[in-house]
């Protein structure tokens, strides 16, 4: 199977705004299906959209980037991962927000890159149990 990219929310709203070149062109390398979202992802947007009246402009770009990457569902496997991965995290005195754990823990399960540009990340080890693999485009 090919490695998988489950984009953040910070990077996905970048790619909404359409003004980073270096990260539009880095996903463009990605291949059709290998760069995706969590449902907690899309949860997120769906708030900043709604909390912002919905500006026309970044409906139509978030559903432009909807057409092109699949939103995976935060399911029962996930939730396991996500008490484990937690708990594990907690364990070293990592704590993060509960979004930003819901998406690390979802990338985790599905054994995913995780990217982001959120410096919360920065928190958590490279290879707590060398299960989140982190990337920053």
């Amino acid at each position: 199977m090919n490695q998988r990219y489950m984009l953040d929310t910070n990077v996905v709203s970048h790619i909404m705004q359409g003004r980073d070149a270096a990260l539009l062109a880095h996903l463009t390398k990605i291949p059709v299906g290998q760069a995706v979202m969590s449902s907690v992802t899309l949860a997120e947007l769906e708030y900043g959209l709604h909390r912002k009246g919905q500006p026309v402009r970044l409906r139509n770009a978030l559903t432009q980037v909807l057409l092109r990457m699949d939103v995976l569902p935060w399911d029962e496997d996930v939730a396991t991962c996500y008490g484990e991965f937690c708990a594990s995290l907690e364990a070293q005195g990592i704590n993060l927000s509960d979004f930003d754990m819901m998406i690390a823990a979802h990338a985790v399960a599905l054994d995913a890159t995780l990217v982001s540009r959120d410096k919360a990340f920065a928190q958590v080890p490279t290879g707590v149990n060398q299960r989140l693999r982190l990337e920053v485009w």
